[in-house]
């Protein structure tokens, strides 16, 4: 369902000189530093975010995108074309709708209020953006960017797994967006293929931020999808940025592989390979892409790069990424290996099909006990 990778892109030095400006760059001007591992390019700041007045009448909820424990998340399309201003001029939409009950019971009520507030604090180009969030008796909502192209997963099980190029492109957009949450004190903690969706020019966008939180230095939650661990969350000492790098490493050799470095048929199998620290490497991986994720995979975390003395900069400096243009990245400049196939802004053909369930509209009448819980929704 999706175009194939470009000559521009399949051609030699992939992440350096292929452009196409002019699709929503986060610059006005494109910009081709002749020192690619100078000055970390510049990232966005945090907006100063003003919330659009939205109830649900505003909108007719289509697909549904996905399924949770306590929600779904629907594709919503805005009934009124003269508000579109207010939404970058989108009409269609991802609405997570989380049952206020469910959250409650579960015990979620701190991790949905946290997601809120960090993507409510955040801007930028591999990040997903919340344009909304509003509550009723019965729901709360979240009204997001509807990111067209699917789960970067269910594109690296289509291909069973990817090109060095292609693993180098993704890594590259997702070390700038996790360089930029660290840079707001934010740690992640989901980084997998299933929380990586691809916009309709075929760029990363993260979303998921229900385990990520602002810390200063550590936190003890346990959190996280057990492939992805780092083994300092497994052994309960605290962790905090490095835990992310790590998952990076995870994320590299599972996209270059076509499966994760640890895993086995139950998570404590999955703990003990983690700790024990083995990793078995494919004959087809590059030297550079083998010590990069050696270097992210080390349990030791204050010799992980990225927990260095450079920080992300000394990730932004291996090898491996020799050939990117960070600024071009950042500015989306650069071609996308995959540009995901649309009809139309609404289109959901690289989504899952989910069963679609009558939808009961909220009683406005319905008392609403648990409205103080979810502060400023």
């Amino acid at each position: 369902m999706e175009q194939a990778p470009s000559q521009a892109f399949a051609s030699g030095g992939p992440l350096a000189a292929s452009h196409h400006g002019g699709h929503g760059g986060t610059a006005n001007s494109a910009r081709h530093p002749s020192d690619t591992f100078g000055a970390a390019p510049q990232t966005p700041v945090s907006p100063n975010w003003t919330r659009p007045a939205c109830k649900l009448t505003d909108f007719d909820l289509l697909d549904t995108l996905g399924t949770g424990t306590f929600g779904r998340v629907f594709l919503a399309r805005s009934r009124d074309t003269n508000q579109l201003q207010l939404f970058d001029n989108q009409q269609y939409f991802a609405m997570k709708v989380l049952k206020k009950v469910e959250v409650v019971r579960l015990k979620q009520v701190e991790h949905i209020n946290s997601e809120k507030d960090i993507l409510s604090s955040v801007r930028h180009p591999f990040i997903v953006n919340l344009f909304a969030t509003f509550q009723d008796s019965t729901n709360l909502y979240m009204l997001m960017e509807y990111v067209i192209g699917g789960e970067l997963f269910s594109h690296l099980r289509r291909a069973g797994r990817f090109t060095n190029e292609m693993t180098k492109f993704y890594a590259a957009e997702i070390v700038l967006a996790i360089e930029y949450l660290h840079s707001q004190d934010i740690i992640y903690r989901d980084l997998k293929p299933e929380n990586l969706l691809l916009d309709h020019h075929g760029h990363v966008k993260i979303t998921d931020f229900g385990f990520a939180k602002k810390v200063d230095e550590r936190t003890w939650t346990l959190c996280g999808t057990p492939e992805y661990l780092a083994p300092e969350i497994i052994q309960s000492k605290g962790h905090g940025k490095p835990v992310d790098w790590w998952a990076l490493g995870i994320l590299i050799f599972e996209m270059l592989a076509g499966y994760p470095p640890f895993f086995d048929d139950n998570p404590f199998g999955i703990y003990e390979k983690i700790l024990a620290g083995r990793i078995q490497f494919p004959a087809h991986f590059d030297m550079a892409a083998k010590d990069i994720v050696k270097r992210l995979l080390t349990a030791d975390r204050t010799k992980r790069l990225g927990n260095l003395r450079g920080g992300a900069e000394d990730i932004r400096k291996h090898k491996w990424f020799r050939d990117v243009d960070w600024e071009a990245l950042l500015n989306r400049e650069i071609q996308a290996p995959i540009v995901p196939n649309s009809r139309h802004p609404g289109d959901t053909s690289n989504f899952e099909k989910y069963p679609e369930p009558p939808y009961q509209a909220p009683d406005p009448n319905a008392p609403d006990p648990f409205r103080h819980l979810f502060r400023d929704f």
